[in-house]
């Protein structure tokens, strides 16, 4: 039996450490290196590329109000609301995530056996956010790269879940985004296209030769969000009127009131209304 030390015993105070005295760290072989260090590079392939190197969020702006609204009276109550309008930064392979590298070096394979237009040529920017893989595309290649993501055997993204809009009026000549969801079934991942064209000229391929699903999806951005989608089988309105002037979910659309006639009276703007305060 050994002896422990009682209540009123303590150890010897030589083999405790002061408080605040960290003892010297030696780093040992296999050891990871510290984030931000310059000469710790991954050993993944090809795509080694330190840590430190990875792109940080891009500002393009700032947002007042709730909604951003510019040229008439914000009634939300967040007038005085100011937040920066950033987008996220890129990452360069090799990413944290092994579906994700493999979706990346799958597509970097796919477009090398078909002769064509490479990656760094059909895709501007790998970002990886909140555990999400964006693949940037440009334009003029979306139709290519979405088709090689469904044919390809390593990829088989099978399944487009939509197409959503997105306006950023401060980002220079690429005010407009267009984000398609994929959905591998076979490999259970996820990727989303993105790709972005100018307000003053905003035209994107259609995918719907590619996933003839997305034919509403398309309607529903064209309408709220004026993209015209190239090569669309029927590209009108789907929620607002025919006639209607302008594309309601863009950041500088107007939020005043719309003049309509009711039993003989107009609806005012919402910051011309009697307040009951």
């Amino acid at each position: 039996m050994t002896d422990s030390p009682g209540r009123g015993d303590t150890p010897d105070r030589r083999d405790v450490p002061e408080r605040g005295d960290v003892p010297e760290r030696r780093d040992e072989p296999g050891d990871r290196a510290a984030p931000g260090r310059r000469d710790a590079p991954s050993t993944a392939g090809e795509f080694a590329v330190p840590d430190a190197d990875r792109a940080g969020p891009e500002l393009i702006g700032e947002r007042r109000g709730m909604f951003g609204v510019r040229g008439s009276g914000d009634t939300s109550g967040y007038g005085g609301l100011v937040r920066p309008t950033e987008l996220p930064g890129g990452s360069r392979p090799p990413l944290d995530d092994d579906d994700d590298n493999a979706v990346v070096e799958g597509l970097i394979a796919a477009l090398r056996r078909q002769g064509g237009p490479g990656f760094d040529e059909v895709v501007e920017r790998i970002v990886v956010h909140a555990g999400q893989l964006t693949l940037h595309v440009v334009r003029e290649h979306l139709p290519l790269v979405a088709q090689t993501l469904r044919d390809d055997p390593a990829l088989r993204f099978e399944m487009s879940l939509g197409a959503s809009g997105v306006h950023y009026p401060d980002a220079t000549d690429r005010e407009l985004h267009v984000v398609y969801p994929l959905q591998s079934i076979t490999h259970n991942r996820r990727v989303l296209l993105e790709t972005c064209a100018p307000d003053a000229d905003p035209h994107i391929p259609s995918l719907t030769r590619v996933y003839p699903t997305t034919d509403w999806h398309e309607r529903e951005t064209y309408d709220f969000f004026g993209v015209i989608f190239d090569g669309h089988p029927s590209l009108t309105r789907i929620q607002m009127p025919d006639d209607w002037e302008g594309h309601p979910q863009r950041k500088d659309y107007p939020l005043g009131g719309i003049p309509v006639q009711y039993k003989g009276a107009t609806v005012p703007p919402p910051d011309e209304r009697r307040a009951y305060s």
